[in-house]
C-alpha cells in the first residue's frame, strides 16, 4: 500500500511541474498566434483530466488556475471602427 500512496505522490508532484509549466505558457505575451491558442486549450483540457483523478489540493488550485486563463482567452476581441457620424464594434472570430 505504501507503494501505492508514493507513485500517487510522484504522480502528484509530476502534476504540479507540468501545471505550472502550463500556466507559464498561459501567459499573452507568450501564446499569441491561433495555433498557439489552440495548442494552449489542448494541453489545459489534457490537464485537467489528469487532475480530476488527484486528491492534491496544489493539483486542483492549478487546474482551477489554467480554467480560468481559458476564459480569459476565449474572450472575443473587439475592435472599433469610427468613421464620420458612425461608430462600429466588431467582433473579431
Amino acid at each position: 500500500m505504501d507503494n501505492v500512496a508514493g507513485i500517487n505522490r510522484a504522480i502528484d508532484d509530476l502534476l504540479v511541474n507540468l501545471g505550472e509549466i502550463v500556466l507559464r505558457l498561459s501567459a499573452p505575451a507568450v501564446t499569441r498566434s491561433v495555433a498557439e491558442h489552440a495548442a494552449l486549450t489542448r494541453s489545459v483540457e489534457k490537464f485537467a483530466t489528469c487532475a480530476a483523478s488527484s486528491h492534491d489540493v496544489r493539483v486542483q488550485r492549478l487546474a482551477m488556475q489554467l480554467a480560468a486563463t481559458q476564459k480569459v482567452h476565449d474572450a472575443p476581441a473587439l475592435r472599433t471602427v469610427s468613421k464620420p457620424n458612425l461608430r462600429l464594434i466588431l467582433c473579431n472570430d
